[in-house]
């Protein structure tokens, strides 16, 4: 099997509840098999039932996790995007509010095209990484749109428990199909131009290398 990440060889990790799992020994993702991937209906039927709400205090708390510790590096007036907003796009809301403008894209809510093109000073990305069918395509992206010494800060639960896996209530959404650990985001780092703060599981503060 070829990492969707990296395209290494990757080995069967595990089987549960009918879903095939692999591991990749290169950068260490977890994924899930390419041919069980759910179908946008799936995906969009799964993220409608999200109330994320932009006004919800519980919801702006959670994501202050991501923002505070990004606002701290960010330069005044520093421009960003959120990638994979969601229906609600509370987190851009929060940056702006702080002073630093941020623009909103999603491939089912908000998918504006053109705010793919520009650099961003940070993009922001959460509780997104774990819905990618082809996490290299996306890389990709935020390797070409985050500017150098520009920040990407993303939020996803870290694999840390490989025996808790089964169990794991993460895994059981049927639109989580990549796992990621501090392994992972090190080789990013290490082959791709990033320099890597990890502030404590679920954040990850990337910034890319002048």
């Amino acid at each position: 099997m070829q990492c969707t990440l990296c395209a290494g060889d990757a080995h069967p990790f595990a089987q549960v509840d009918g879903r095939d799992y692999f591991r990749c020994p290169c950068c260490q993702l977890t994924f899930e098999h390419p041919d069980r991937l759910p179908g946008p209906d799936e995906e969009k039927g799964q993220y409608d039932l999200h109330d994320n709400r932009p006004d919800d205090p519980g919801y702006r708390r959670f994501l202050a996790q991501l923002a505070d510790p990004l606002c701290e590096q960010l330069s005044p007036g520093a421009q960003g995007l959120d990638f994979g907003c969601g229906p609600g796009p509370a987190l851009a809301a929060m940056m702006t509010e702080r002073g630093y403008p941020c623009g909103t894209w999603d491939p089912i809510y908000a998918k504006d095209e053109t705010r793919l093109a520009p650099q961003y000073d940070f993009v922001t990305c959460t509780e997104v990484i774990e819905h990618l069918h082809q996490p290299a395509r996306e890389w990709a992206w935020f390797a070409d749109h985050v500017r150098p010494g520009g920040w990407l800060g993303l939020m996803t639960r870290w694999l840390t428990d490989d025996h808790a896996f089964a169990r794991w209530h993460y895994r059981r959404d049927p639109t989580h199909v990549c796992f990621w650990q501090p392994a992972t985001f090190a080789w990013l780092a290490d082959t791709q131009g990033w320099e890597l703060h990890l502030t404590g599981n679920p954040v990850v503060l990337m910034r890319r290398r002048p």
